[in-house]
């Protein structure tokens, strides 16, 4: 399963490329705000920051936008920025419309918003590039996301579709792993979700003891 970092703050994406091997970035108009840089500005960023590489980057148009048309212009102007970028389409009537059509003409979409396997499958169905099926919000109302996500696997494993599954929204190691086991093809989280899933209280505690036992312990041997 690959590793993808839901971010548009550049130095966060550096640090975890360099010492995680993040395998790629998804941002939202979220993140753009929170990098505290303008869009455009964001997008050069990371496009000459990868440039050369095989790192998809997913980039969100304007959610004003509601016409497939519109959808469609905003995306192809965005994709010529850069190879790796693969746009982001609300799952909608519309959306869905505006990936049947880039995905014909070449440009690759990441369907985005996704909260059911009946919407996940239609996205399926159209080849899209990504599939993204939300988490942490479903869970933070009380919904079984573990199942949800595991129909979806299912779903495509049934038709052979092609659309790779990012599991996104998650705030926690256990949705990670939960992801895992479900076979998603790739799961996105914030940085410090990331740090937070690499630690365990009882790591801490066994390095710990095993300090103690280390310092009372000779050596041995010639200096």
């Amino acid at each position: 399963m690959r590793y993808f970092l839901d971010s548009a703050k550049i130095d966060e994406i550096r640090y975890a490329y360099k010492n995680w091997g993040i395998d790629g970035v998804t941002t939202n108009p979220k993140h753009i705000k929170l990098s505290g840089k303008p869009f455009l500005t964001v997008l050069r960023e990371m496009a000459k920051e990868f440039e050369g590489v095989d790192f998809p980057i997913s980039v969100e148009i304007n959610p004003h936008l509601e016409g497939s048309q519109e959808m469609i212009d905003e995306a192809k102007k965005i994709s010529e920025l850069s190879e790796n970028f693969i746009i982001k389409i609300p799952c909608t009537e519309e959306g869905l419309i505006a990936a049947k059509t880039l995905t014909k003409e070449g440009v690759r979409t990441n369907v985005t918003l996704v909260f059911s396997p009946s919407q996940a499958l239609q996205v399926g169905r159209i080849n899209s590039y990504f599939v993204s099926p939300f988490v942490g919000w479903k869970e933070s109302s009380g919904e079984d996301c573990k199942q949800y996500i595991k129909d979806i696997v299912k779903i495509y494993k049934n038709y052979d579709i092609k659309t790779e599954i990012i599991v996104a929204a998650l705030r926690n190691g256990k949705q990670i792993a939960d992801a895992a086991k479900a076979g998603a093809d790739i799961v996105t989280c914030g940085f410090n979700v990331y740090k937070d899933s690499f630690y365990h209280p009882f790591t801490t505690h066994g390095l710990r003891v095993f300090k103690e036992a280390w310092d009372e312990t000779e050596i041995g041997g010639d200096k």
